[in-house]
């Protein structure tokens, strides 16, 4: 299933950290990071999906259902921001996406005489070298 969303300026919750890490006088004095918070139940998300995302045993989502993503990859405050919408919709479509139903075949008749050709083949190389007997 393809889904086509992007999240609705009010399911988005930000809110704006000192980022961790290397960085100088910039990390200590700017908050560049970014925490966007994002409520499973309350969005507009297809119910479908909603069950989806709250069965996804991923550690960014709490126990109450909302998504936590941090993101502080930039020095740029926009920049972490849209990096943090753009894995919030990636792990989204991720969980839209329903893999192709494996369907069970056997092999052909054909195969099978293949294999056990090249099974006799290779046990008569492996008898070949085994010492000979003396009767």
């Amino acid at each position: 299933m393809k889904l086509d969303w992007s999240p609705a300026d009010w399911e988005l919750d930000f809110s704006f950290i000192r980022a961790s890490g290397p960085g100088g006088q910039n990390v200590n004095k700017v908050s560049s990071a970014v925490h966007l918070r994002f409520d499973i139940r309350r969005s507009t998300l297809p119910p479908l999906i909603k069950e989806r995302l709250l069965a996804l045993s991923d550690q960014r989502i709490t126990n109450e259902g909302v998504i936590v993503i941090k993101a502080q990859e930039s020095r740029s405050q926009e920049q972490n921001r849209a990096d943090a919408v753009a894995r919030l919709v990636e792990l989204v479509q991720a969980v839209a996406h329903t893999p192709k139903a494996r369907r069970a075949t056997k092999p052909t008749y054909g195969s099978k005489q293949r294999r056990l050709e090249g099974k006799s083949l290779r046990s008569g190389i492996k008898a070949g070298r085994a010492k000979p007997t003396t009767d």
